[in-house]
């Protein structure tokens, strides 16, 4: 379907709106963003609705739209509902610990509960390597896959990939997280909407009528050799959701935005209840339909089927809904990276009063351009949604041992934590590359029960000290850096 005029016209003046309407919302904010909370915190300025617009749009897609859809089955689903959980446990949980303690990242934490910033430096430098080796080439690939598929366009991937980066990156570093949150919820506003039209136009299309599609894309209820056996609800999954949702700096950043505790848990709540109530059927309902009008398509399932399926008067609307999901993410993950450089690496060990905007804008250049070459090296994987997933686990379960080492024991050397991680990174990797005994799910759990059993044991042999167990209200009261 050629692009005509009338879908570049709705095209353009949606995305020029979202623009002029998030300077408008900005405009007021000036660079009081010298400083990090301004710049990487909004000026704990975000209310409820923006910290879950945010929240929403971070997570949702064309990876989850594109990717979820591409395995065009039912189970896919159980990602969603497992991460109402895990947004449960971020503001029950974290995001008290992360308000007690004054945190612009959720690795100062652990500069606080080990008292030693080198922790903080390679936890930073591991969320960094998934954010720019994985999930911003991730991004910039399938937003721009969807965009070909959507419109039978020729233009190589590559090139829509540049034009994401470039107009993703502006956002990042001009605007810093305000702009990124701002512009995040009035896109997931449009995106949702044009999602739901999507699923009720797809299923018209089949007179909502399931049969002849094999039951294995039906059922909620997967064996052995599905994507999602059932049996890895019970493992592994929650801790994937509890590593994604509260110990991920590109989340967690949203939620720390607000000015106070309770305004930032009313606004996680609010993620959670769109995340149950409408994210599942969006992101499996138009792939199972695609099944039956087409066959195993994989990745190209969701782009075909609003190409043939949309309205033309909407399809240029829907394009501008995904570009905004596209460039919401993609300047999330770049905001929350310069987050992780900035306050954990390079204040830390190169200039403690860098010029904040200055070097946030050359750092994000910099992971723009490698996002960018490594976007071939994703072209024409088989399933992006369940690549990434298994690759997380490289660095999820080594991370998330750090945090729940530091939180429930005291007396812990950093240095035990550190071994503990790096051996946790070789361990799933053999069991990536060479070896899988069970499902990746459940070699999730095991790689973080021996991270945590690691951690204790080269604290006790190696560097002679006994972690001990403490009490809950404990962990909330983190000693101010330097104290014994």
């Amino acid at each position: 379907m050629p692009l005509q005029s009338l879908q570049i016209g709705v095209f353009v003046f949606i995305t020029a709106l979202i623009g002029l309407v998030t300077y408008w919302k900005c405009r007021g904010a000036r660079h009081a963003a010298e400083s990090n909370k301004e710049y990487f915190l909004a000026g704990g300025g975000l209310s409820w609705i923006f910290v879950a617009g945010s929240i929403t749009l971070t997570n949702l897609s064309t990876d989850q739209l594109v990717g979820m859809n591409g395995n065009q089955m039912a189970l896919l689903a159980w990602w969603e509902f497992s991460a109402v959980v895990g947004l449960i446990i971020l503001a029950k949980v974290f995001l008290p610990i992360y308000y007690s303690n004054n945190c612009t990242t959720t690795t100062e934490l652990l500069e606080r509960r080990y008292n030693n910033k080198h922790i903080r430096a390679t936890i930073a430098a591991l969320f960094l390597l998934g954010n720019v080796f994985l999930y911003l080439p991730i991004m910039l690939y399938t937003g721009s896959l969807f965009m070909q598929s959507m419109f039978a366009i020729e233009t190589p991937i590559i090139v829509l990939a540049t034009a994401f980066a470039l107009v993703g990156a502006a956002y990042a570093i001009f605007g810093g997280l305000r702009a990124v949150a701002i512009s995040d919820t009035f896109s997931g506003v449009l995106l949702l909407g044009m999602a739901v039209v999507v699923v009720f136009l797809a299923l018209a299309a089949i007179d909502y009528d399931f049969s002849g599609i094999p039951a294995e894309r039906l059922t909620l209820i997967g064996d052995s050799d599905s994507p999602v056996p059932w049996h890895t609800l019970l493992t592994g999954m929650i801790f994937i959701q509890t590593f994604y949702w509260s110990t991920n700096q590109t989340i967690t950043q949203r939620a720390m935005a607000a000015p106070n505790l309770r305004e930032a848990q009313k606004g996680v709540f609010a993620a959670a209840a769109i995340r149950l109530l409408i994210v599942p059927a969006i992101i499996v309902l138009p792939g199972i339909v695609s099944y039956k009008l087409y066959g195993d398509i994989g990745d190209a399932a969701y782009g075909r089927i609003v190409g043939d399926l949309m309205p033309t008067w909407l399809s240029g609307a829907f394009a501008a809904a995904i570009a905004a999901a596209v460039l919401t993410s993609f300047n999330s993950v770049l905001n929350s990276s310069a987050a992780l450089y900035v306050c954990d690496i390079h204040e830390k060990y190169i200039s403690a009063n860098p010029d904040v905007p200055k070097l946030s804008g050359f750092i994000t250049g910099l992971f723009v351009i490698v996002a960018l070459l490594l976007v071939p090296v994703y072209d024409g994987a088989d399933s992006i949604i369940n690549l990434v997933q298994k690759l997380n686990g490289l660095l999820s379960m080594p991370i998330l041992s750090t945090f729940v080492v530091g939180l429930l024991f005291r007396n812990v050397d950093a240095r035990a934590a550190i071994v503990a991680v790096v051996s946790g990174v070789g361990l799933y990797a053999l069991f990536s590359f060479v070896w899988m005994p069970l499902h990746y799910i459940h070699m999730m759990l095991f790689t973080l029960v021996f991270c945590i059993v690691t951690a204790l044991l080269v604290n006790r042999l190696v560097f002679g000290r006994s972690a001990e167990l403490i009490r809950k209200s404990a962990a909330s009261k983190t000693p101010q850096l330097g104290a014994g």
